[in-house]
């Protein structure tokens, strides 16, 4: 017998040692080829059309309880059935055939009142498949097959409430789980099956149960089976139906230490592709899918021919994301057949090596290593830390407990520490209600959690809740090393993380020794006695005052900080943590002595390697912003520099003991005005100091709160309308103004919630904006968002890359008066024209919207209006149009004309474009080839770059960036029109353009001094040479004949004058004729990272000024950044222009050597080059951008391009070019031509 502990190691480390047979073969099996599981059993049931007799069989015969539908009692009562289902799916090549057991549960088959056999189901199931597999592996020439013993989902859900007036209902628990597998496994395992496969986990916590069973039977029955976990995917969200994304899932059951983990069910093998590709990137074991026949059709019946699926499934194992495929609802035989010979020649996927670190998850996942910043745990759901969350949870508040939950969430923690320590208080009880609260809100729940006790059942409680993988808080060896290899056992196998606590039998550590041997004699019996994986220990050192006035509690940071670095160095993979408000509780009171203490004791604790800590984000401040004076003595004290600097901090606290750092607030002229007046003033002005006080103020003078927002605040917004139409006002100020009429009504909110039936607030329409599916851009569409609100319209926006379907859905149920869609990239223009078709289709008759950056008034009437004739379709060339569009067709006495004047004007258009394509010239593709640039390659000497190949940039100087902004686009976006800088003298927007410019600037050196934004770029160079007239070929940087890849660029084809080239980008680079290699560049650089999460934070604070003023100069510095590198790659990287001494006006102005066109803009305008740039520069991984379907880069702030370098290189467009030119790219890429003149639509 082995010893329990050696065997529950071997079942968290799969231990090879005690690897089964079955496991060992089946390992060299899939290290060789592909292997096959069935299809789908009920399926085949299903086709045989069993009556109830047929279910019951003679022993069932009297049950009280129909029992058609039981697929898993045929095992009972059709055994011969079943068999031959089994002996099918061999026959059709079948690596491994899964048991009749998907619903063999005491759970499900309650709903038969058949609950006392699920054993006796489950042993019969195994027998019956593994009699058959026996048969087929004993019959000559016959390769290994297997049996993989099912565990369905259940019919009920431990992370999902059946009843929707209570969230934190449930109709099961994890013990009731555990209990229920338990009983299923044994009988799988009984009945001889060689795998346990846990299938269609749409909730994650249910499948923790599962494995939790399967390890609990492992060590019962002192035997080890290989598990599969595949989990489902419900929807085109890309979520299991309990809200986990790929990757959460993937972490949450990473200790299962499954053979295989993937995807089954609910979706068609094309539908579940990207989800099989991100699960081969993130897992380091082997791939498993059996995806359905494609998707159901409308009578419930899946269509998808073997053949069909088969080339699916072929074309993503091709692409070396899989090790196991098979089939879900709808196939059969004849699938697994062709599946069968499909894959049978195709390499499997490799196992890759994944970078260490702590996996966690909430809904999404989130990895902690030590490369990543510093993690901040919210600290306000501790009943001992937070005498407000203490008291909502002792009043059973929850709602407003969940609130505070929220706030830490949306301030930033990117994981909450939850506690219920309270002596007067069922803190077990409060714990789990919480957290099944917690579980159905998703905007919480989407960080991973830490269960915070110091009572073990309170934890255990706790993990029982918790479908992502948490963070226990915490285990020590205070009890002994027993007690502390028990619980962290019981993490093991929960599957969290755990802190370990610098205690021992003796005591808490208070010294650097003791620190230091508590963390290397914890560490040794984690991960080397029981397999702890280091990557999950989190060692805190303990955080204790300093500057008490006793000596000996000088050093305690000092000894944290040193306790850091010994980790680091000594313990492997292991991690940091710490609650940091500790370190300054001798000042409580005085909050800016705090805050500077816990910013200077951060600052070394980071840089020592503390990589999380429990801390208040309110009471930190910026280190560099901390008073010289202040920060000089209170690193005295936190590294203990000088004995006497206790007494000097707290001499230094007398004089900043409640300061505030704002002066007093001066008494203003318009203060004296009335309170109407005030606030129309505040409005106009956007001042939103006093908003809440005038607001208040407003509310007591009348009958209803909504009387405010219909009186004063509109009569103020209607000013605000009034002068921006008039153009005495700009946007940049309306957006201010909306700001400050936001938190105006955010204020007057509750009291009109108070009162029943006070009704709503009467708005002037409602509009759904949506940035179609594929495209990231919202700037524009987010600034007419906000100048329709400021009209009193309701602006319903869904955000960016909104598919069709979810547009017309939410417009349907929202009963909308307008649609407004918005793109950037060309793609997007296809989408636009779908949606145009789509509302047509479903009979919409309301208004359609169309703007963004590449839409036209052109295209509007060419390709879309005519798709949509129910009602008006209007081109929006910018923000300050958009409130006379709307009223206008919203307005009873003017809708009729002027849609009238907008489809006569669209025909107009039309018919002046059908001319022009009449009489449009173009030269045959032939010709224009023959006509490409000769710029005399006979003469050709290249410049050497310093480097081939490719080179990351990150966390880049920001500052670097500032004298490279081009501000005319930045004030073109706010539409103020002028050059900067002469916009400043603007007559008309001259004061508008200069209060802007300095809101800029102040958010700018926000930006730099608190880092909210971080620039990352990749670059790379490659041997290149011209492949016939219009591709260029790269080489391998160390193998210069190898071809890396090759760039299809297009020619122009119009008319030229004589003497004047077709060009085409490839024209360039050397031809292949010439003797010596050319060399081409790309890039990628971005500054939009942290961009979208602080424009969120900006919106939810009501203030969409910023969040839009964060987005335009997140995109300015996206352009400059380009500018920069560039500037670096011809000085220094390829250095064809070392010399080179431009101002920053003429680098704006282009006048330097060499272009860097954009796949997508004018001289290179196919967009799908772009996925060839992010290959070649493997864009994603090395700075995280990556694009969406359409092609458009995320985040939105990124730039892209080629470098080019011959002295003859300039910009221009290809223009319009002809069927050939299509056809002829089309072969030269590989794609349908179809495709490929969708593409290139404008340019037909």
């Amino acid at each position: 017998m082995l010893e329990l502990r050696a065997f529950l190691r071997a079942v968290c480390i799969g231990n090879s040692v005690y690897q089964s047979e079955d496991e060992k073969v089946l390992r060299e099996l899939l290290d060789q080829r592909i292997l096959v599981l069935d299809g789908a059993m009920g399926t085949m049931i299903q086709s045989h059309q069993l009556d109830e007799a047929a279910f019951r069989g003679e022993r069932f015969a009297d049950h009280s309880h129909d029992l058609t539908g039981n697929n898993d009692l045929l095992c009972l009562t059709q055994p011969k059935l079943i068999k031959d289902i089994h002996r099918a799916y061999y026959h059709a090549g079948a690596d491994i055939v899964e048991t009749n057991s998907f619903n063999a549960t005491r759970s499900s088959q309650s709903d038969y009142r058949l609950e006392g056999i699920t054993y006796e189901l489950n042993l019969q199931a195994a027998k019956l498949a593994r009699e058959v597999c026996d048969e087929i592996v004993n019959q000559p020439q016959q390769k290994p097959r297997f049996v993989a013993g099912v565990l369905g989902p259940t019919s009920k859900t431990a992370s999902i409430s059946p009843d929707i007036n209570d969230p934190g209902f449930r109709n099961t628990s994890y013990d009731e789980l555990v209990e229920d597998y338990s009983v299923s496994v044994s009988g799988l395992m009984d009945g001889g099956v060689h795998i346990i496969l846990i299938e269609t986990a749409f909730d994650t916590l249910n499948a923790k149960a599962a494995i939790f069973a399967a390890h609990r039977v492992f060590e019962q029955k002192q035997r080890l089976v290989p598990l599969i976990v595949s989990g489902t995917i419900t929807d085109a969200s890309g979520r299991t139906l309990s809200g986990q994304t790929v990757e959460a899932f993937c972490n949450s059951i990473n200790h299962a230490r499954a053979l295989a983990i993937g995807f089954n069910c609910a979706l068609g093998a094309e539908q579940l592709r990207p989800h099989i590709e991100e699960c081969s990137a993130k897992v380091p074991c082997y791939v498993s899918t059996h995806p359905n026949a494609g998707l159901p059709n409308e009578f419930g019946e899946y269509d998808q021919t073997p053949e069909e699926m088969a080339s699916v499934i072929g074309e993503f194992a091709e692409q070396g994301f899989v090790n196991i495929v098979g089939g879900c609802c709808g196939t059969t035989p004849d699938h697994i057949k062709a599946i069968v010979e499909k894959v049978s020649t195709i390499v499997p996927r490799n196992l890759p090596i994944i970078k260490p670190a702590c996996r966690l998850s909430g809904l999404e996942a989130f990895n902690i290593n030590n490369d990543s910043l510093f993690v901040n745990v919210g600290e306000r759901t501790n009943i001992t830390g937070s005498e407000k969350f203490a008291r909502l949870i002792r009043d059973e508040n929850y709602d407003e407990a969940l609130d505070v939950a929220r706030q830490q969430v949306e301030a930033g923690a990117q994981i909450i520490d939850i506690n219920m320590d309270e002596g007067m208080l069922d803190s077990k009880g409060a714990m789990e209600r919480l957290l099944k609260l917690i579980a159905t809100e998703p905007e919480i729940s989407k960080v991973p959690l830490m269960i915070d006790s110091s009572k073990w059942e309170i934890i255990e409680a706790g993990l029982k809740c918790c479908q992502g993988k948490a963070i226990v808080n915490s285990i020590s060896l205070k009890e002994g090393e027993e007690d502390f290899l028990a619980k962290a056992e019981m993490c093991l196998k929960y599957g969290a993380a755990v802190i370990v606590m610098s205690f021992d039998e003796k005591g808490q550590a208070d010294t650097l020794e003791r620190k230091n041997a508590i963390c290397q004699r914890s560490y040794n019996l984690l991960v080397k006695n029981l397999g702890f994986p280091a990557t999950d220990i989190f060692f805190d050192p303990n955080v204790f005052a300093i500057a008490t006035g006793l000596e000996e509690h000088n050093n305690y940071a000092v000894d944290f900080i040193d306790c850091c670095r010994f980790v680091k160095d000594k313990l492997p993979g292991a991690l940091l943590s710490g609650g940091i408000s500790n370190v300054s509780f001798s000042f409580r009171g005085n909050n800016t002595i705090r805050e500077a203490i816990h910013s200077v004791f951060l600052y070394h604790a980071i840089k020592a390697g503390l990589n999380m800590g429990i801390v208040n984000a309110g009471q930190l401040t910026v280190y560099d912003n901390i008073p010289a004076e202040l920060k000089d003595a209170v690193e005295v004290v936190v590294l203990n520099k000088d004995p006497n600097g206790t007494e000097r901090l707290m001499e230094l606290a007398q004089s900043v003991h409640e300061t505030t750092g704002s002066d007093q607030e001066e008494i203003l002229s318009w203060r004296l005005k009335s309170v109407e007046d005030r606030l129309s003033y505040a409005l106009v002005k956007g001042i939103t100091k006093f908003i809440e006080e005038d607001t208040e103020t407003a509310r007591q003078g009348v009958s209803k709160p909504i009387e405010v927002i219909e009186g004063a605040l509109m009569r103020g917004m209607d000013e605000v309308g009034d002068l921006f139409g008039s153009g005495k006002m700009f946007l940049p100020q309306v957006v201010k103004s909306a700001r400050v009429m936001k938190q105006a009504v955010a204020y007057l909110l509750p009291f009109i919630e108070a009162e029943k039936g006070a009704g709503g607030i009467r708005s002037k329409g409602k509009i759904l904006l949506a940035t179609v599916k594929g495209d990231v851009h919202d700037i524009g569409k987010n600034i007419v968002g906000v100048v329709l609100g400021c009209n009193n319209y309701e602006v319903i926006d869904l955000g960016v890359m909104v598919s069709c379907e979810k547009i017309l859905e939410i417009a349907q149920v929202e009963n909308v008066d307008i649609i407004g869609l918005s793109g950037l990239i060309t793609p997007s223009l296809d989408e636009m024209i779908h949606v145009s078709k789509e509302m047509q289709r479903q009979g919409f008759s309301i208004p359609l919207l169309i703007g963004g950056a590449t839409t036209s008034k052109a295209h509007t009437a060419v390709k879309i209006e005519q798709n949509y004739q129910n009602d008006g379709t209007v081109y929006v060339p910018d923000a300050s149009r958009s409130v006379s569009v709307v009223s206008n067709l919203l307005g009873k006495n003017t809708k009729t004309e002027y849609c009238q004047q907008v489809r006569k004007e669209y025909e107009i258009i039309r018919d002046r474009t059908r001319n022009r394509k009449n009489t449009r010239s173009l030269l045959s593709f032939a010709a224009a080839n023959l006509n490409n640039l000769d710029v005399g390659w006979e003469k050709f000497s290249p410049f050497i770059p310093t480097f081939n190949g490719v080179r990351v940039f990150k966390d880049y100087p920001l500052a670097d960036l500032l004298p490279y902004i081009d501000w005319t686009p930045f004030f073109v976006t706010w539409s103020l029109a002028g050059k900067y800088p002469a916009i400043f003298q603007d007559d008309k927007v001259g004061e508008a353009a200069t209060d802007l410019f300095k809101d800029a600037q102040n958010m700018l050196d926000l930006i730099i001094s608190e880092n909210l934004l971080e620039a990352r770029a990749v670059i790379g160079i490659w041997p290149a040479k011209r492949l016939d007239v219009n591709d260029v070929q790269l080489f391998h940087p160390d193998q210069p004949k190898e071809t890396l890849a090759t760039l299809h660029f297009l020619r122009q084809q119009v008319q030229k004058e004589e003497g004047l080239a077709n060009l085409c980008l490839a024209d360039f680079v050397a031809p292949e004729t010439c003797a010596q290699n050319d060399y081409i560049g790309g890039f990628v650089v971005t500054t939009g990272i942290g961009s979208e999460e602080l424009a969120v934070k900006y919106a939810a604070e009501h203030n969409d000024y910023d969040a839009l003023l964060i987005k335009a100069l997140a995109d300015r510095l996206a352009e400059a950044f380009a500018e920069h590198m560039h500037e670096r790659v011809r000085k220094e990287f390829w250095a064809y222009q070392a010399d080179e001494a431009f101002s920053i006006e003429a680098l704006i102005q282009e006048k330097y050597q060499g272009i860097r066109p954009a796949p997508g803009y004018p001289a290179c305008p196919d967009h799908s080059e772009k996925a060839m740039l992010f290959n070649l520069l493997d864009a994603q991984n090395n700075i995280g951008v990556e694009l969406t379907e359409n092609f458009a880069m995320t985040p939105a702030a990124t730039v892209s391009g080629y470098y080019f370098s011959h002295p003859d290189s300039r910009y221009f467009p290809v223009g319009k070019i002809t069927d050939e030119q299509i056809t002829d790219l089309a072969r030269r890429k590989g794609m349908e031509a179809t495709t490929v003149a969708k593409l290139l639509a404008p340019n037909l």
